[in-house]
């Protein structure tokens, strides 16, 4: 993927925060090749040193670090710093300045907060990154550019107002089209001009269900726009460039599918909360290994691990210590699973400010011989040897159904449990039962295309598009796999109630239809009873517990009904012949054992092929990319796989069948 074979080791390096003391920049670059660093991310947070003052300009000790670096062997991924403006811009022009929703302009602050809709702003990022680009667009020591900082927020001023309407404009055509997708005729809602059209606001409208998903929509539409910006602007001067942007764990405010397809390598920072006290290492590796899963979907292909702590961070609840042996499980899970580089945030500590006590490979003390500092070199020794796997790609076997805009939509309606409904949670159950059985997963959207894949699980998908539910059942006919759960094919594109039997589009395919919903509270559950001969074992069923009917006329097989309550009896799962392929439905959400259970059955049936042929022991996860299998052992006890010793937190490689690490 990054035209070298080789694994990017290092991470986000900050030597504008050190221009006082060569003695400290010149110990880095020593220490770095000890630690088998070969690529730094520069730049993130450096407008107001590149930019001192408005339209004064110094790049040269930028310069001077990179050809230093690069002397060493080194690379550079190169930020652009439209992410945090300096303090002289934000005073002189108010513009630049988010609005929140309150309709209250924001004072200088933090990192993430302009207006990504202000003519200024724009035109002040587009002469920094042109001066970078002319500077640096051809130079060989920089691999990448990396387009701001974890875009994140939004942003509520009359720019923004003016740039939503026009938006809409172009998306609805007529105030009469908008006002039937917003079913707007509800509470007497009806727009009769543009200019009526705010915003939600918490002390204005935020109760339209389609002004509230239109809203998320156009956001994650400006971030788009204004990363598109910044790309072009270096682009013009590095025709040859490739671009990342850093996505975060389960973030909601982008679709990062539509992202992706602007930026030729996807990213992201990983900071799972490893050693809680309620999850065990395993849940915790099976957690991340999810998020890494998605952004190797973003492309299907190599992603980079763009953030991680090489021991703790400083804002979670509770910043604790890796364990030793977890940074290198951590960081040869991300390479598992797809990841082409291991890369940190940050190499040394800062003295000062929010982050001064965030981990670091290098502390305050500047001593290589902290756990820190070996862990790192150790895992920077290990992705050398795993050199060859850079560039390799995963097989397809399953995809899980995972869509912005159906998320947005489901949260934010009202509906049978307000209390949550725990769409990650849902996700989760699935993911972990196929992670477990040694299965590939990859998450698709509804605009994905199906072919190659064995197995497709369609989790919640409460908003399910014509086009989408004509796909999901082309892809059972020609052979397919496919699971369907409760809470799916409920709404339109415009949170509009589907009209007639539900799942909409669906119950063909399923031999069933919805009809009744019961909302669980917290700790309810209704006991389901497999069928004799089914495999399955007897199930708890949690959250919501739909009632369907099986059809007239080519009705589905029940393999587990509900025990209890009024809908004793009806289906609790089922499955259904579908063409050449079939498709099971699963009416509540069940216990883990159960999901463990059933993918086991379904992954056997769908002939799926795990990435370890033998049943492994607890808590060890066994993972394929490409010719390489990794086997790691997220107990705290030494196991036996394959024929050799797995240590606590250890991680074995085979390649074709030998062992390589």
């Amino acid at each position: 993927m990054m035209q070298r074979s080789r694994i990017l080791h290092g991470g986000d390096y900050n030597p504008e925060q050190w221009l006082d003391r060569p003695d400290i920049l010149a110990q880095d670059i020593v220490l770095m090749k000890k630690a088998h660093v070969n690529t730094v991310t520069l730049g993130v947070f450096s407008w107001s040193v590149l930019e001192p003052q408005e339209g004064v300009f110094a790049l040269d000790w930028l310069a001077d670090i990179i050809h230093r670096l690069y002397a060493n062997g080194i690379s550079t991924i190169l930020a652009t710093p439209s992410a945090a403006r300096p303090a002289w811009m934000a005073h002189k022009y108010p513009e630049v300045r988010r609005v929140r929703a309150d309709r209250v302009r924001e004072l200088y602050n933090r990192r993430q907060n302009y207006c990504y809709s202000s003519p200024l702003y724009r035109e002040k990022v587009r002469i920094i990154d042109q001066k970078l680009a002319q500077r640096f667009g051809s130079d060989p020591a920089v691999l990448l550019w990396h387009i701001s900082n974890e875009m994140s927020g939004d942003c509520h001023c009359a720019l923004c107002q003016a740039e939503f309407r026009r938006w809409l404009k172009a998306r609805y055509g007529s105030l009469e089209a908008l006002n039937r997708a917003w079913n707007a005729r509800f509470w007497s809602h009806d727009y009769t001009d543009w200019e009526q059209i705010e915003s939600p606001a918490p002390q204005g409208e935020n109760a339209v269900q389609g002004l509230a998903l239109d809203w998320k929509r156009f956001v994650s539409d400006r971030h788009i726009d204004f990363l598109k910006f910044e790309r072009d602007t270096v682009k013009a001067f590095a025709p040859h460039a490739r671009f990342t942007v850093n996505m975060m764990y389960r973030f909601d405010g982008i679709d990062y599918f539509k992202m992706s397809r602007e930026i030729d390598v996807a990213s992201w920072d990983s900071y799972p909360t490893w050693h809680k006290p309620a999850e065990t290492v395993e849940e915790t590796a099976l957690d991340t290994a999810m998020m890494h899963d998605l952004y190797y979907s973003m492309k299907g292909k190599p992603f980079l691990l763009m953030e991680s702590s090489p021991s703790f961070t400083n804002w979670q609840p509770v910043s604790k210590q890796k364990k030793p042996g977890i940074a290198e499980l951590s960081a040869l899970q991300a390479v598992a699973h797809g990841s082409d580089s291991v890369l940190y945030f940050q190499w040394r500590a800062s003295r000062g400010a929010e982050e001064k006590l965030h981990g670091a490979v290098i502390g305050h003390d500047g001593r290589e011989d902290s756990r820190p500092f070996r862990e790192t070199a150790g895992v920077g020794e290990k992705l050398e040897v795993l050199s060859e796997a850079a560039a390799v790609c995963r097989e397809k076997q399953a995809a899980i159904v995972h869509d912005w805009e159906n998320k947005w939509a489901l949260e934010g309606s009202c509906g049978p449990r307000n209390a949550g409904m725990g769409y990650w949670d849902e996700l989760k159950l699935h993911y972990n039962a196929l992670a477990r059985e040694g299965i590939t997963v990859d998450f698709v959207n509804e605009e994905a295309d199906l072919t190659g894949y064995g197995l497709v699980v369609v989790p919640m998908v409460y908003l399910l598009t014509d086009a989408f539910a004509k796909k999901i059942c082309d892809f059972a006919r020609n052979g397919g796999t496919v699971v369907v759960t409760y809470w799916s094919g409920v709404v339109d594109e415009s949170d509009l109630c589907r009209l007639g039997d539900t799942p909409y589009g669906l119950t063909g395919l399923l031999g069933l239809r919805r009809t009744e919903i019961d909302g669980m509270y917290d700790g309810e559950v209704r006991r389901c009873t497999p069928a004799a001969g089914t495999g399955l074992p007897e199930a708890q069923a949690s959250v919501l517990c739909e009632v369907a009917a099986r059809n007239d006329a080519d009705p589905a097989t029940v393999l587990s009904v509900y025990a209890e309550d009024y809908y004793e009896g009806c289906p609790a799962v089922a499955v259904h012949a579908y063409g050449a392929g079939r498709a099971y439905y699963l009416a509540s959400r069940f216990d883990a054992a159960f999901y463990r259970a059933f993918y086991h059955n379904v992954a056997k049936e769908a002939a799926l092929t795990p990435a370890w042929p033998e049943a492994l022991p607890k808590g060890v996860l066994a993972v394929r990319r490409g010719d390489f299998v990794f086997v790691q052992n997220c107990s705290e006890q030494p196991v036996e796989v394959g024929g050799a010793v797995l240590n606590r937190y250890g991680t074995i490689v085979w390649k074709n069948g030998v062992q390589v690490l």
